[in-house]
């Protein structure tokens, strides 16, 4: 797909690893090129963005670029970045934790065995600049959003919704059910770079008390 500002590269629309893997590598691809005019490449679930200057972008040699790499068999052994973040669960930035629970048929401290337990695919970073989209979760604890979002989220927030988890990077309304808040500062302009996480990372939470120990 394309526009007068953006070229949009897509691929089939399911949450899955392998899609992701190919989304992560296109962008680094069109990143890596250099091409003169190109302004930003913005990856997500199952499609890569390129917004571009139209008058000094040559089309034809980025969508050569784009369907190569599109096409191209994913490398093995592409490296990957690990990263842990500690979690208070529960209290008041956890409100959602016993809600989550009674959906799951479990114990809160389940919850957060079946939360800790797993590692999580950085699928995308938007709606607020450093929230990361990951997944997926175990089924048991896959509570649908809230039906009415709540006016305002705290930052650092751990939500779930469906098969994904996140981090609200600031205060802001949301509908994930919060069942914790990461210890991590998600979001900060003045770092470089300003979050922590890029789509292709993964995610382990760990479950550490208001002081910080495990």
């Amino acid at each position: 797909m394309t526009g007068d500002a953006a070229v949009t590269v897509s691929f089939p629309a399911r949450i899955d690893r392998d899609i992701s893997a190919r989304v992560v590598a296109l962008a680094e691809t069109v990143r890596a090129a250099g091409y003169p005019g190109v302004r930003d490449v913005v990856p997500s679930y199952h499609s890569v963005t390129v917004y571009l200057d139209p008058i000094r972008t040559d089309l034809d040699s980025l969508w050569t670029t784009l369907e190569e790499a599109a096409a191209a068999p994913l490398e093995s052994g592409r490296p990957q970045r690990d990263i842990v973040v500690p979690v208070v669960y529960g209290g008041d930035a956890g409100r959602d934790l016993a809600e989550v629970a009674r959906f799951a048929g479990v114990s809160p401290d389940e919850v957060i065995r079946l939360h800790t337990q797993r590692r999580y695919r950085v699928y995308m970073v938007g709606f607020l600049a450093g929230f990361p989209y990951m997944g997926i979760v175990d089924p048991r604890i896959a509570i649908p959003r809230r039906a009415t979002p709540r006016p305002a989220v705290a930052a650092g927030s751990v939500g779930i919704a469906g098969a994904q988890t996140g981090i609200y990077p600031a205060t802001a309304p949301g509908g994930w059910h919060l069942i914790g808040r990461a210890t991590v500062e998600p979001f900060d302009p003045r770092r470089d770079p300003p979050c922590p996480w890029r789509p292709g990372d993964v995610v382990t939470f760990e479950s550490v008390s208001e002081g910080g120990g495990r």
